[in-house]
């Protein structure tokens, strides 16, 4: 079951990151880095488990959204839920005209789904049905809360980062600055372990939550067209790469930021075409 393993995954994610976290600060700081390093990876864990739907929701500026409000979207949730056994989720609106979608929250039962106006304003009933199976499958396969932890983990990376330059941590006694391996270690692996953190849990359950998706709503066709406009859509009206934003991104049906260079090494989400032709695979088309 993909739920159990990704559970295992989440387990084994969190506890080799935050291994590496605390080798790290003990190696740069001795006791005292050990110390902020466990309690930078404590407080970033938990807050990642606990708030990360609240978090995401917050950074669309989303709204709850009551069946009257959105009828075809209470509807297909409501039918999906029911035939996957599965608790109805919250439901919410983000007022950007910027098309995408994503679920957040740490179990079904804790779980919201959030969709933006524009993407309810380009996709028809039939589109909008493979979107919302493609969500409900990442909270049925419990790969949110990996994207939370491993967003929470990549944040870890990022403050040693910066903590780095205020802290006397990988230099000599004379220096200014960090020492040549502190730079090289904080400065430039820290981001890029960072990024490919997000990046490799993030497309492997992009391809999963796809699949399962199509499997729910038995129409793999139809989230193939919806990612097709998605994948316009997002190019003409991109989001701002704000923080609060970057964050959320990687939990998003698609890559909501301009791709440019050395971006599109680091994206959270593996190539529209390719997840467009397993799709159609999956019904039957041969290229």
């Amino acid at each position: 079951m993909h739920s159990h393993r990704n559970g295992l995954k989440t387990a084994a994610l969190i506890g080799l990151m935050s291994g590496l976290i605390l080798v790290v600060g003990y190696w740069f700081g001795g006791s005292t880095g050990l110390t902020i390093a466990v309690l930078v990876a404590l407080a970033v864990n938990g807050i990642s488990y606990w708030s990360s739907d609240r978090l995401a929701l917050r950074s669309m500026r989303a709204r709850p959204v009551s069946e009257a409000d959105q009828p075809a979207m209470h509807r297909i949730v409501r039918e999906l839920s029911t035939a996957a056994r599965q608790p109805m989720p919250r439901l919410y609106v983000s007022p950007t005209m910027a098309p995408n979608a994503f679920a957040t929250g740490r179990s079904p039962r804790h779980a919201a789904v959030c969709c933006t106006e524009g993407i309810l304003g380009i996709l028809d009933e039939r589109e909008l049905r493979g979107v919302l199976g493609h969500e409900l499958s990442h909270v049925y396969n419990r790969d949110i809360l990996i994207s939370s932890v491993a967003a929470g983990l990549a944040s870890v990376i990022m403050y040693l980062t910066y903590l780095a330059w205020f802290l006397p941590i990988g230099r000599g006694d004379d220096d200014d600055g960090p020492g040549p391996l502190g730079f090289l270690l904080l400065i430039v692996v820290g981001p890029i372990a960072a990024g490919v953190i997000q990046m490799a849990i993030s497309r492997s359950r992009e391809y999963q939550a796809d699949a399962s998706g199509a499997a729910v709503t038995g129409d793999p066709l139809a989230l193939a067209s919806a990612l097709r406009k998605l994948e316009a859509g997002t190019r003409a009206l991109p989001l701002p790469p704000e923080p609060g934003l970057q964050t959320t991104s990687s939990m998003m049906i698609a890559n909501p930021f301009r791709r440019e260079g050395v971006a599109n090494w680091f994206s959270t989400h593996p190539p529209m075409a390719e997840r467009v032709a397993r799709l159609e695979a999956m019904a039957g088309y041969r290229r």
